[in-house]
């Protein structure tokens, strides 16, 4: 039997892995190991292992890697305590194969302490662009560590394949999340609108907003820009957490000053997966700079304002409007995607991302690999010289 460890550090990784998740524990040759760590254990970001608690997973590991600290400085003690931490973890258990998915400093602190064990590492999510993010570095260095890599499109295998992977350890099985949205039953506009304590007759505005993290400094300025567009607005608007990145602290601060004096609006440091695609499936447009705009919306035919440069260089279905961060550019891209004109356009929109089939691909591999020295031996796959 094959132990299959998993790292989850977030609500959004913890989405995506659900459907994983059940799939591994479904296999009779396979064992969990669910290591939960980051923004899972702060109280600050709604302390979210309670949702995995909640859905019935054993966590095996539970590993403090967050400071309480958003700055450079703060986020690279985190990166350090997290490797700390994973090593020590790996002292006592080492799991046949570890998972990790994305791009997110937590998953790099596991990769870096997996490799003096010289542990076989799968990738979900690989060779995807964010150009204004650290994710990217991250992302591709997490690539080069891996072994086995499950990417969402032909263009990020493509991509993965150019960064010296051998083309058979890399499977294009889709995204996830695409997966669990049509596993999870929805609740209806009355259910959220009760729990959410907000009317929904209207359909409502979803926003996440994210720190642009290769230029941490502009976060302050980029949020302002958008919560001045968002005053424009009479619909109820829901607005979730950012990440734990550089400067988050300053996003929420700023947030929740705006919803405070506002009966429409709600801001939420969680709303779990089923209430999120709940309200994806009822809401008039999609704002902010979320990975989940570009991915998880398609499916809803969901029109999407993606703003700057935070999501630059992913591949993207036909509901996305890309605007810079200017207040009145993100006001009228609002006004065309709130249009019934823009959201008839969408009828016909397959989502780049697949329709739900990843998670059976993924854990099918998982367990027909071979383990030992042949898995951990790569070899750098060189392309065909051009010209």
């Amino acid at each position: 039997m094959k132990t299959i460890g998993v790292v989850t550090g977030s609500r959004a990784d913890y989405g995506i892995y659900r459907p994983v998740l059940r799939h591994i524990l479904s296999s009779p040759d396979l064992q969990l190991r669910l290591i939960v760590c980051g923004m899972h254990l702060s109280p600050a970001y709604g302390l979210t292992v309670r949702d995995i608690e909640a859905d019935g997973f054993t966590i095996a590991a539970r590993l403090p890697t967050l400071c309480d600290d958003d700055s450079p400085e703060g986020i690279g003690k985190s990166m350090g305590q997290g490797v700390t931490a994973f090593s020590e973890e790996f002292g006592r258990v080492r799991p046949d194969i570890l998972l990790l998915l994305g791009d997110r400093y937590e998953m790099f602190a596991a990769a870096i302490a997996a490799l003096p064990y010289a542990m076989p590492l799968a990738h979900i999510h690989g060779g995807e662009l964010t150009e204004g993010l650290i994710d990217d570095a991250i992302r591709h260095s997490l690539t080069k560590m891996c072994h086995l890599h499950f990417v969402a499109t032909e263009e990020y295998r493509r991509r993965v394949i150019q960064l010296g992977e051998a083309p058979d350890r890399v499977f294009t099985v889709g995204a996830p999340a695409i997966d669990l949205m049509s596993q999870l039953e929805r609740l209806d506009r009355a259910a959220l609108s009760a729990r959410l304590g907000i009317s929904l007759d209207t359909p409502p505005l979803l926003v996440t907003h994210h720190p642009l993290t290769l230029a941490a400094e502009q976060a302050d300025a980029e949020v302002g820009v958008l919560l001045d567009a968002l005053e424009t607005f009479d619909q109820p608007i829901i607005i979730t957490y950012p990440n734990a990145d550089t400067r988050a602290s300053r996003i929420i601060e700023r947030i929740g000053r705006f919803a405070a004096g506002r009966a429409n609006v709600v801001f939420t440091e969680s709303l779990g997966s089923q209430a999120y695609f709940s309200v994806m499936a009822i809401a008039g447009a999609m704002v902010g700079n979320s990975s989940s705009g570009i991915i998880e919306a398609a499916s809803f035919r969901l029109p999407v304002v993606n703003i700057g440069d935070r999501q630059r260089g992913r591949v993207a279905g036909g509901n996305v409007i890309h605007v810079p961060a200017d207040a009145e550019t993100i006001r009228e891209a609002i006004r065309k995607a709130l249009s019934p004109e823009f959201r008839e356009s969408l009828a016909d929109q397959v989502n780049p991302y697949g329709r739900g089939t990843a998670a059976p691909r993924i854990v099918e591999v998982l367990r027909s690999v071979s383990l030992g020295q042949e898995l951990v031996m790569k070899r750098f796959h060189d392309l065909e010289a051009c010209g």
